[in-house]
């Protein structure tokens, strides 16, 4: 997952920041890795065939476990939650459609099909659920991470379902509700010639996504808790704009390790095999949430169907999909912040 990516930036952006958001509305496309070394990460989510190594679609059903391409619609024969339904502002119920706000360069949670035009992963699927609990039909919009706080802020989008993390800066402009587990980890080359440890990274030139809680809270804190504060030198954080750039510039040894999601950096080293090694133990496991702009009137309505989707047998279908099934929840709640 893209996960616990936090908004501390964003949030802090001006008025002029959020009108240039409002440009950013692309319509289903995504980032290709531009370098020679795009093979070695095909399964990584950053070409339009990035999931036909190693995958196939399941358009028909077929197919299972977290290396399996799944374009079908995991809504299909959902019947709408009438006590979620009941909450729905009228104005969204006339309008009939739900606009919801992602970032499709994070496999598994968010990416593109094979076909350059499917959304798939766990956060296309739960947000597909979350329509239909909600009868309503779904836009998928394909937004860079750190433009969709100012979008839902200028009224672009209704919600986000981008495996964000809880901050106190977030939830002073968003409503936020736990849908999921999530969890920051590190890989390094597989082998870990350079015999690395979560707690080892002192000096060495560690890879985050710009806007990540990588890069704005789990890399600072860990440089200073193991490394400044006992006289060693710093973690070197290396900015990129996704971790498909990050794990590009591991392969060619530009950069010692990467610091991400968890759950995408086992799906690479999965897809991948002898390529990654994810080390243990975790950075830091925290709940994700689905996002509204704050005191949005859809939220007690998207919070039901949040929970309806819990207690369904879909929500362990699309976990089990993505190879989540020790992540779930029990309980759609409002987010406390994670910082």
């Amino acid at each position: 997952m893209e996960s616990n990516r936090t908004g501390r930036r964003t949030v802090l952006r001006t008025a002029g920041a959020v009108a240039a958001a409002m440009q950013v509305n692309r319509q289903l496309s995504i980032p290709i890795v531009t370098t020679a070394l795009a093979l070695a990460l095909a399964a990584c989510g950053a070409s339009g065939t990035a999931q036909s190594v190693g995958a196939k679609s399941t358009a028909q059903g077929g197919g299972s476990g977290s290396s399996a391409e799944h374009t079908d619609d995991i809504s299909v024969g959902v019947k709408p939650d009438a006590k979620a339904v009941k909450l729905l502002p009228a104005a969204v119920k006339a309008r009939g459609t739900l606009s919801v706000a992602m970032d499709l360069a994070y496999p598994p949670t968010s990416f593109m099909a094979s076909d350059n035009k499917t959304p798939i992963g766990f956060n296309p699927d739960m947000a597909r659920l979350i329509a239909a609990k909600l009868g309503l039909k779904l836009q998928i919009n394909n937004v860079k991470f750190d433009t969709i706080i100012t979008g839902l802020q200028a009224d672009r989008y209704d919600f986000t379902a981008s495996t964000m993390g809880a901050t106190k800066d977030r939830l002073k402009v968003l409503d936020m509700v736990d849908y999921v587990n999530s969890g920051t980890g590190v890989s390094v080359p597989y082998g870990n010639p350079q015999k690395l440890t979560t707690h080892t990274l002192c000096g060495h030139r560690v890879a985050v996504a710009s806007g990540t809680t990588a890069e704005l809270q789990w890399l600072p804190q860990l440089s200073k808790q193991d490394c400044t504060s006992k006289g060693k030198p710093a973690i070197k954080a290396v900015t990129l704009p996704s971790v498909n750039d990050a794990l590009t510039q591991l392969v060619s040894k530009r950069i010692d390790a990467v610091m991400n999601d968890f759950i995408a950096l086992e799906w690479a080293a999965t897809q991948q095999p002898k390529t990654f090694d994810v080390l243990k133990p975790l950075v830091a496991t925290k709940p994700a949430t689905v996002a509204l702009k704050k005191d949005s009137p859809l939220t007690p309505a998207v919070k039901a169907a949040i929970q309806s989707i819990i207690d369904d047998p879909k929500y362990a279908e699309a976990l089990g999909r993505w190879g989540f099934q020790d992540l779930g929840i029990k309980t759609a709640a409002i987010a406390v912040p994670q910082d």
